[in-house]
């Protein structure tokens, strides 16, 4: 009898729900058990899981790895997919594999590369892969100077943290005065450019931030599989242009997304972002992790999660090529359950095997409709 799978997913993303539906929902039928893990309470994720516990705050990195490592010790945990402190956990993959559990995530070095977008960029050039002209600046006087060059050549700056993930922190310049008009209607990224440079003028401390051109749609978005072997499994891009997203094996994209995953090691799932510039498609941002729109590819016919769990596990799922491309959707939001209760207090038998800021874990049930993968 093949035992079930238990995977664990700590501070991740709400739309992972889907993520865990996936896991369930497996083409080989296997029984899967999901451990969440989370800061929030309302959290989604938890009410999702099988079983859920809410994060210690305040733990340093190093002190998160051993609450890790004791609960993977403690819960069984054959797969282990960090988002939170994951550098930190995958410089100690042996300690891991030592109590039995898998990391989901790329090695250190991969981790190192892709955290600091500047790093990051020269290292693509370096293996041909287009980037997008860019400054680094930390002062007013150098954000002045890279966007003045930006306008110069006809494009319009814009700038966000040098590290950083999703779209925090992204703002795009314009010289308009401030006015009524920016207080009508929707908030949007753009930001003037005098209010910018009084207020780092004013800061105590520079800052890190990259400036580069807007870059315009379609974003392509392309998920990789990747083994340790550093060979890709699977490559799918998924587009954007407004509303519409749709799914893409354009080779303009996909070829340079797995050129970066097998050239840096990006092993498990990574995410590789596109966006133009002009006519060219130009690197705009890598993470090495599982995006929080992996769960699309099901609209493929394909189940990645569950693909990436195989591959941690040591089962090689293969190349794995998608049977046919979706066709065009949007997304929307939708209602999920949350937990009713809140996390209760850990029983006094186990406060020896976890810190004390983490609470007992308790069963949730799963609820609403899940993928069909």
């Amino acid at each position: 009898m093949v035992s079930r799978v238990r995977v664990w997913l700590n501070r991740t993303y709400a739309e992972n729900v889907f993520f865990m539906d996936q896991l369930r929902r497996n083409p080989s039928d296997r029984a899967v058990e999901i451990h969440a893990t989370h800061g929030d309470p309302d959290s989604p994720v938890l009410a999702a899981a099988d079983t859920a516990d809410l994060e210690p705050e305040g733990l340093s990195p190093a002190a998160y790895v051993e609450f890790a490592l004791a609960v993977c010790a403690k819960r069984s945990i054959d797969v282990f997919v960090p988002r939170l402190h994951q550098a930190a956990i995958v410089a100690h993959r042996a300690d891991f594999e030592a109590v039995g559990t898998a990391l989901l995530a790329p090695p250190p070095e991969a981790v190192a590369v892709f955290r600091d977008k500047v790093i990051a960029y020269e290292a693509v050039q370096a293996i041909g892969v287009p980037v997008p002209p860019w400054w680094r600046v930390r002062s007013a006087d150098e954000l002045l100077a890279a966007v003045e060059e930006l306008e110069a050549g006809g494009h319009k700056a814009c700038f966000k943290p040098a590290s950083g993930a999703g779209g925090v922190g992204f703002r795009v310049i314009t010289r308009a005065p401030f006015s009524l008009l920016h207080l009508n209607g929707f908030p949007t990224p753009y930001v003037q450019l005098d209010l910018v440079l009084r207020a780092l003028r004013e800061a105590e401390e520079p800052v890190d931030w990259l400036v580069m051109p807007r870059l315009e749609q379609p974003e392509v978005s392309v998920d990789c599989l990747t083994g340790r072997d550093n060979v890709v499994r699977l490559a799918v891009g998924r587009t954007k242009c407004g509303r519409r997203r749709g799914f893409t094996l354009d080779e303009r994209f996909v070829e340079p997304a797995r050129r970066i995953a097998e050239g840096f090691g990006l092993h498990h799932l990574s995410n590789i972002q596109f966006r133009m510039f002009g006519e060219q498609p130009v690197l705009m941002d890598v993470n090495a992790r599982p995006a929080g729109g992996l769960h699309q590819l099901s609209l493929c016919g394909v189940n990645a999660p569950w693909a990436a769990v195989r591959l941690a596990l040591g089962d090689d799922p293969g190349v794995i090529e998608p049977p046919f491309l979706g066709q065009d959707y949007t997304v929307v939001s939708a209602p999920r359950p949350l937990r009713g209760v809140s996390v209760p207090a850990q029983r006094v038998e186990e406060a020896a095997v976890l810190p004390k800021a983490v609470a007992e874990s308790a069963p949730v049930q799963a609820a609403a409709e899940v993928l069909p993968l």
